[in-house]
C-alpha cells in the first residue's frame, strides 16, 4: 500500500479535481466532462489491499446527515486493516445519477483519514455503468488515481444481454445503448445478482473477476459488505 496524498480542492490543471458546491445541471455537464478522462483498463501490478466504501443515512432525518464509511481488506486473507467514517451534513438533493455529489465529498473525508492508500477500491454503486459513464466508483477514482469498481445492488441504467444461471460465478452482459457497459454477476448462488462496471484504471473484466475473488459465500463481496456493515453501526450510533 501507498502513502495517501488527497486533495479534495483540486489542483489546477487537474480536470478530475473540482469543488462539490454546483447546481444540478452544472454537475451533469460537468459529469459528462470528467468521463472523457476515464481509463479503462488494467493499470496495476500487485493487488495487496482492498477497500469497500458505503454510505448509509436516515431519508427522515431533518439535519440530513450521511454517514461514510471505507473499511481496507488485506488481500488475499480479506482481514481488517483500517476502517474509518465520517458524519456529516449534506444538503445536495437526491438525483438519480447525480449519486457522487451526494456521497463522494464524505466519502473522501473517511479515505482522507486512512493511514494508508488501498491498492484497490470497490464502490456500493455505479462506475462506467452511468447515463453519463461517470457514476461515483469512476468519480472517486478520478479524485483519487486508483482502480476502482462499482458493485450496485440494482441497475442505474441498461439491461440484462440474456438469462443468467443460478450457480455462482455465472455472468452477461450489462447493454445500454447497443454498449456493454457493464456485467450482471452472480456471487452466490440462487442469491440475486450483483452489477459490476469498471470505475477507472480497470477493465470490466478484471473487475469482474476481482468482485468474485472477494466474494465469501455472501451477496456482496467482503470489501463492500463489511463497509455496509460498518456504516449502518456508525448510524445506528448517532
Amino acid at each position: 500500500m501507498r502513502k495517501l496524498v488527497y486533495s479534495q480542492t483540486g489542483t489546477p490543471g487537474d480536470p478530475s479535481m473540482h469543488g462539490w458546491d454546483l447546481a444540478p445541471k452544472d454537475a451533469v455537464e460537468l459529469q459528462k466532462r470528467l468521463a472523457q478522462n476515464l481509463r479503462l483498463q488494467d493499470e496495476f501490478i500487485n493487488i495487496s489491499s482492498v477497500a469497500g466504501v458505503d454510505v448509509s443515512f436516515n431519508p427522515y432525518d431533518p439535519q440530513k446527515l450521511v454517514h461514510a464509511v471505507v473499511v481496507v481488506l488485506e488481500y488475499p486473507t480479506l482481514q481488517v486493516l483500517e476502517k474509518q467514517s465520517v458524519t456529516r451534513q449534506v444538503d445536495f438533493p437526491y438525483v438519480p445519477g447525480l449519486l457522487s455529489f451526494r456521497e463522494a465529498p464524505p466519502v473522501l473525508a473517511a479515505i482522507e483519514q486512512l493511514a494508508v492508500k488501498p491498492d484497490l477500491l470497490i464502490v456500493d454503486g455505479q462506475g462506467y455503468a452511468h447515463p453519463r459513464r461517470l457514476g461515483i466508483a469512476s468519480h472517486l477514482g478520478l479524485f483519487l488515481d486508483i482502480p476502482t469498481i462499482g458493485c450496485a445492488k440494482s441497475i442505474l441504467v441498461g439491461a440484462p444481454a440474456g438469462p443468467l444461471a443460478e450457480e455462482a460465478g455465472a455472468c452477461t452482459d450489462l447493454v445500454w445503448k447497443q454498449e456493454v457497459v457493464g456485467r450482471v454477476v452472480r456471487t452466490r448462488t440462487r442469491v440475486r445478482p450483483v452489477y459490476v462496471s469498471a470505475g477507472h484504471k480497470i477493465s470490466l473484466e478484471s473487475a469482474v473477476d476481482w468482485v468474485l475473488k472477494c466474494s465469501r459465500g455472501y451477496r456482496l463481496p467482503e470489501p463492500t459488505r463489511m463497509a455496509h456493515k460498518f456504516s449502518n453501526e456508525v448510524r445506528k450510533a448517532e
